[in-house]
């Protein structure tokens, strides 16, 4: 794709998307962690965002009238803290200086000197007044995304073609320094339309005379997609977080949709990055963003979240009379670690939604500090049951009816990773009823119902952990996907703004053939040589993972080999596992169809475990699935078999 961005912008790309010297080889150890620790989003954000009740057309007395519902429904003591203004809020950009102007018309607050001294300094002290965080909206290119689908709007940028680029690109330190610092803010949201839709034989760009930008990015179109340049313009609003914010007092989310890769490098960059494109008060549209962020637990940790986008509840098929709708909604969103960002007027939200939102008991599962993202047990187009582990060692678990018929769902102790012969205490978060069961259980569920409970019982593993079980510990440092391909199993709707106009929607978002949990890259079973493994992880060859030890755990332990369902089955693979940047254990090349090979290590010590699946050779074709089965941390050490 051709390319005309300014000598500045280039160069910044270039720069930025360059890899560290360091990481020649991208499997070798490093005894470090690289996933974003950075900001303050050590759990989910939660808070309030003006977009999906009111678009562009935000006022001050909106939002702080939803800031004030926040602290008195008590929705602010529960960690509803963020109060985020999204498009719609700039007049200009100052052609003297290059400084933001401020729409002072619908922020009368921010009319602090005349038309053309404008501050939201006492828009966000009021805020913190308030013991609330204030967040903001930009994009990554010149224009926002309002500047090419929301033409109508009245609170659209003003002026010259360089007055009316009111985003980041060729500003980013000037405008974070100015977020961050002038106007104190707590949290920004970076779009990317500025990055997509403002090439320079358009029929928007002509008829709007912006300055042109050929995209760094085609919708949908992963191999037309400059991905290390779109990065590298995100890893310059980290540096300038960073820069002007030092005391990681900030969040970063990174909304360009599920596009160019991100759900594979958001989490190097940013603390949470949108997983597709925006939901909308739709049951099937709430099921695409859901799916694009439920298949990805490994990808998410502590500081770094999946994002589905923002919460329906209170609007369309989440109102106050679909109250089943809602609930599963919101336990869904908990059981992801996604943002809790409340999108509905709040002013006019009923009590049994503010009741919904308000549930200290999901909440929790949402905020646990262990981050571990819901793993799915079961899947299907009708039913799927998640599993998430918690701090204490319980389980949370939620049944989940996709369809519009009711549904018989049986619940096993296997699901769970619970021993089947042990009775296994269930607690229910919503009804607040207690039960048990042994073995398996089951429950109706009617239609778009979900049951969520928290479950205590016998370990399937007694003595330790399974890794799948741990996914907020491991960081998928390289997953050895060399080309990014879209995800066919995000579900697809009727196109919420092109109705059936066109084909239809297509698979958009990269990431299918990543690292999975309790399957193959690929979706299908974990198995190798005809075993089937319950628990592990799934990846090609060419990976590297991090997987963090609390001090707990003394051993490790896998049975490896090459997935069954494997794309190449020529290749041959070595497994390694490293302690710290030491190598502790390594297997012969393995082949496929060969049967799963015992690979361990005594991890006493160890901080910080990489295993690392080693192709012998480079290859032509795609890279081999294999399977890390049964890998696990133990309570005790391995018995020493000699010198590895």
């Amino acid at each position: 794709m051709r390319r005309n961005l300014s000598l500045l912008g280039v160069a910044l790309a270039l720069l930025l998307a360059a890899p560290p010297a360091a990481a020649k080889d991208p499997l070798a150890p490093t005894g470090r962690w690289s996933a974003n620790e950075r900001g303050a989003a050590r759990t989910p954000p939660m808070g309030w965002n003006s977009w999906n009740a009111f678009g562009t057309r935000i006022t001050e007395d909106k939002v702080m009238g939803a800031a004030q519902a926040l602290v008195d429904t008590g929705l602010a003591r529960l960690g509803y803290t963020y109060v985020n203004i999204d498009d719609g809020w700039w007049l200009k950009r100052r052609a003297t200086d290059g400084r933001l102007q401020i729409r002072t018309a619908i922020f009368p607050s921010a009319a602090t000197g005349g038309p053309e001294e404008t501050s939201f300094r006492p828009f966000t002290d009021r805020l913190h007044a308030l013991g609330l965080k204030a967040g903001i909206y930009t994009d990554a290119g010149r224009y926002a995304c309002s500047q090419a689908f929301d033409l109508k709007s009245p609170n659209l940028p003003v002026g010259t073609p360089e007055e009316r680029a009111v985003g980041l690109y060729g500003h980013v330190d000037q405008d974070i320094g100015l977020f961050f610092g002038d106007w104190n803010f707590d949290y920004v949201k970076v779009d990317a339309c500025g990055l997509a839709d403002y090439a320079g034989k358009s029929d928007l760009v002509a008829q709007q005379q912006y300055l042109p930008l050929e995209p760094l990015m085609e919708r949908g179109v992963l191999n037309r997609t400059d991905i290390a340049g779109l990065r590298g313009l995100y890893v310059a609003v980290a540096e300038a977080l960073q820069k002007h914010r030092p005391n990681g007092d900030y969040v970063f989310s990174i909304c360009a949709w599920g596009q160019a890769d991100v759900r594979r490098w958001g989490k190097e960059v940013g603390n949470l990055w949108r997983t597709s494109d925006d939901i909308t008060p739709s049951w099937t549209r709430m099921l695409h963003t859901y799916d694009s962020a439920a298949g990805r637990p490994l990808y998410a940790q502590p500081y770094a979240w999946n994002d589905p986008d923002m919460l329906e509840i209170g609007l369309g098929d989440f109102d106050e009379n679909h109250l089943v709708e809602a609930r599963s909604h919101f336990s869904l969103w908990a059981m992801l670690d996604a943002p809790l960002l409340i999108g509905t007027d709040l002013a006019k939200t009923p009590r049994p939604l503010l009741d919904i939102l308000g549930n200290a008991d999901v909440i929790a599962l949402n905020q646990d500090p262990a981050g571990h993202q819901a793993v799915r047990a079961y899947t299907s187009e009708d039913f799927e049951i998640l599993v998430k582990t918690l701090s204490t060692g319980d389980k949370a678990v939620l049944l989940f009816n996709r369809g519009l018929a009711p549904m018989k769902a049986i619940l096993t102790a296997d699901h769970l990773k619970m021993a089947r012969g042990a009775p296994i205490a269930l607690h229910d978060l919503w009804s607040k009823e207690d039960m048990s069961f042994t073995g398996e259980t089951s429950f109706v569920l009617a239609p778009r119902e979900t049951r969520l409970f928290i479950a205590k019982g016998r370990r399937l593993l007694p003595a330790g952990m399974y890794l799948s079980e741990l996914p907020g510990a491991v960081n998928v440092a390289v997953d050895g996907v060399t080309r990014p391909e879209v995800d066919p199993l995000v579900h697809r709707m009727v196109n919420p703004w092109a109705g059936t106009r066109g084909p239809g929607e297509r698979p958009a978002y990269g990431g299918y053939g990543g690292a999975q949990a309790d399957a193959a890259p690929y979706g299908t079973n974990l198995e190798v040589a005809g075993r089937v493994f319950g628990a592990g992880i799934g990846i090609l060859a060419g990976s590297r993972l991090e997987v963090r030890n609390t001090g707990r755990w003394r051993g490790f332990a896998a049975l490896v080999g090459v997935d069954d369902n494997t794309r190449n089955t020529g290749a041959k693979v070595r497994f390694f596992v490293y302690g710290d940047g030491r190598l502790l254990a390594k297997t012969k090349a393995m082949a496929f169809g060969e049967p799963a090979q015992r690979i361990d290590a005594d991890v006493t010590n160890v901080a910080l475990v990489e295993l690392v699946a080693r192709p012998e050779k480079n290859e032509p074709l795609a890279p081999a699935s294999i399977a890390w089965g049964d890998a696990a941390f133990l309570e005790a050490a391995p018995a020493q078999r000699g010198k590895r």
